[in-house]
């Protein structure tokens, strides 16, 4: 029994013909070699699986090819090609930078570059995965890769290009693969399927070729897989199965559930689902790459974004013109939040049976949200407001939700008398609102009058007349003044919390008796033990600048904060001993080039020595130590 060989090795591409889905990286190699314009150093970067050091096996065998076809490809047959294809070719070296990444491997390969080829034009060393070298190593090989001798080419392969230093970058010539397409990729497994004599059908194909999300290698391994299950009978079933993959049939018939607003139906195929041991995250986010599909196909011009068989492309058609754009793209925003929320969700199947039922319910909310204007219009007519009666109007005189604010949000004023209770409850209709008063002196002598009590019948002039709503008062108590005491300062409260003493009072006063003051406070703040605090005022002298602001000057930020905590009761306090409520209080940062102050021992010791190097000497002499 011969050893089998996977078909990524069996049918690994020989010729640049061959290579599947890279035809614009294969043409400008063939043209270089055409018109010998190769460069000394390649760097193919992609995905896995897309074809890197495929290519860069087939450009160094054509480059030694001793007779390169028309086509500029190898010819297979030369003694270069022959031992190119036997593995013992001494003029194509391969190296693994994954495990040999160290400087000592680079200096082995930088020896190696210096011996010309005992046959054929061109030494090509082939590095992988080389963005796991070192830094040392890729230092080490800079110098070789920019001036390499002229029978040496490199050709380097990584997957994360962003990996690699900028000075490598720039003295290769780079390609960037491509992700294969899927229709590449299906017809390319339909070719190996025909050359192996196994049954297949195209549906099962592409669904390989999706799940291989741009690999042609890894779409192989699929295929070997599964061959060997379903016993040469590659069919759309099987692989499914095997691959553990959604059935598209799930998708179109929850979709046409959804869009019949069958809740219970929806949840007993997601049940299905999950009785099947699918995730539901993958559930929820295959049905949004289903609806995906069908705003898609909604439009002939994005047709081909469908990367799909033609049977499963003619469903979506058919299904995209039942589902309207404003559900699918409401379905895609529902869909897409479950998926954010799927995994912080303690209650993870809950959470997508919540998005299913709203989704349901999405055609019943676009009908409400259409047809909202025309009933409302219709309640309005039923009301009876044009209809002129005096009863149907004064049900309509107050304004739309003035009747469920609660009565506490009505302030309370002194002058107005209570209602009797049991007036109140034989009052049905709402009372009116009360109009703005306004700054003319009837207006006041309305407003300070009692007002009427609620009746049942209005007047007719009263309906026509604007009504304003009196938006509800922010009751403040602490913030009203004394009336005995007209000229009391009043307290003013800030945005975050705190209390400012304001007044009229602008008395001038200047520097020294606001450094009286200011020294006033600071023998209150020594008494209540706020040493910090007290340490920080005693040492910065406060100036007196224009408009009565204060400045006083900080080093760091732990000092803002503590003047921030004090600022109100320190401005407090100032306003009232200099009798001006215009004083604010300015923080300025101290320059770095100003004088540091000196506050410990060390510190002074050290300024000392700095401008007298004998005091250190004479220290160092008699064995002293700073205290």
């Amino acid at each position: 029994m011969d050893n089998f060989l996977v078909s990524a090795r069996k049918y690994r591409p020989a010729t640049f013909e061959s290579v599947v889905g890279q035809q614009h990286i294969t043409n400008t190699l063939k043209n270089a070699i055409k018109n010998n314009q190769l460069a000394q150093a390649f760097l193919f970067c992609g995905p896995r699986g897309v074809g890197k050091t495929t290519c860069a096996r087939i450009l160094a065998k054509t480059i030694n090819c001793e007779n390169i076809t028309a086509e500029n490809e190898a010819c297979g047959t030369c003694a270069s090609c022959r031992a190119f294809s036997n593995g013992n070719s001494f003029n194509i070296h391969e190296l693994d930078a994954a495990s040999n990444n160290s400087v000592d491997d680079i200096r082995s390969l930088t020896e190696q570059v210096r011996i010309p080829p005992q046959s054929g034009k061109y030494k090509i060393y082939i590095i992988d995965e080389v963005h796991m070298l070192s830094q040392a190593a890729f230092n080490a090989f800079l110098k070789t890769l920019e001036e390499p001798p002229s029978y040496a080419i490199f050709i380097l392969a990584t997957t994360e290009k962003h990996k690699i230093l900028p000075t490598i970058l720039s003295r290769c010539q780079i390609f960037d693969f491509n992700r294969i397409k899927v229709e590449d990729m299906a017809g390319h497994l339909a070719n190996i399927a025909n050359k192996e004599n196994v049954a297949f059908d195209k549906d099962g194909l592409h669904v390989i070729a999706q799940k291989a999300d741009g690999g042609l290698r890894d779409a192989l391994s699929m295929f070997d897989q599964i061959v060997s299950f379903s016993n040469r009978n590659v069919t759309y079933k099987a692989v499914i199965e095997n691959l553990n993959i959604l059935d598209y049939d799930y998708y179109f018939k929850i979709t046409d559930y959804l869009l019949n607003q069958d809740i219970a139906s929806t949840l007993l195929v997601f049940d299905e689902i999950l009785t099947n041991g699918f995730d539901g995250n993958n559930f929820i986010t295959g049905l949004a790459s289903h609806f995906r599909n069908l705003l898609v196909g909604k439009d002939s011009a994005t047709l081909k974004l469908l990367e799909v068989s033609d049977g499963i492309r003619t469903k979506y058609l058919e299904q995209s013109k039942k589902a309207s754009a404003s559900f699918l793209l409401s379905g895609l925003n529902i869909a897409n939040q479950c998926d954010l929320n799927y995994r912080n969700s303690k209650n993870q199947r809950l959470q997508v049976e919540i998005s299913l039922i709203k989704i349901c319910h999405i055609h019943s909310a676009l009908n409400l949200a259409a047809s909202g204007p025309t009933e409302a219009a219709k309640k309005k007519s039923a009301s009876g407001v044009t209809s002129g009666h005096p009863a149907a109007a004064a049900a309509n005189i107050a304004p739309q939700g003035a009747s469920s604010q609660p009565a506490s949000a009505i302030p309370s004023l002194p002058a107005l008398e209570k209602p009797d209770p049991a007036q109140a409850q034989a009052t049905t209709k709402p009372a009116l609102p009360i109009s703005a008063p306004s700054s003319t002196p009837s207006s006041q002598a309305n407003a300070s009058a009692p007002l009427p009590a609620a009746t049942s019948s209005v007047q007719p002039d009263a309906v026509s007349k604007p009504k304003i709503a009196i938006k509800p008062m922010k009751a403040v108590a602490s913030l009203i003044p004394n009336l005995n005491d007209l000229s009391a300062p009043v307290m003013e409260e800030e945005d975050n919390g705190p209390k400012y003493l304001s007044g009229d009072s602008k008395e001038p006063f200047n520097e020294a008796e606001l450094i009286t003051t200011w020294n006033q406070y600071t023998e209150k703040l020594l008494k209540q033990n706020k040493i910090n605090l007290y340490t920080l005022m005693t040492s910065n002298t406060p100036v007196l600048k224009d408009n009565f602001q204060v400045e006083v000057t900080i080093e760091n930020r732990i000092q803002e904060d503590l003047l921030t905590v004090e600022k109100v009761d320190l401005l407090n306090a100032l306003r009232v001993q200099l009798r001006n409520y215009s004083i604010d209080l300015v923080l300025r940062q101290a320059e770095k080039n100003e004088k540091k102050r000196l506050y410990t021992s060390h510190e002074k010791y050290q300024h000392m020595a700095t401008k007298n190097p004998v005091l250190e000497e004479f220290r160092k002499k008699f064995n002293l130590e700073i205290n």
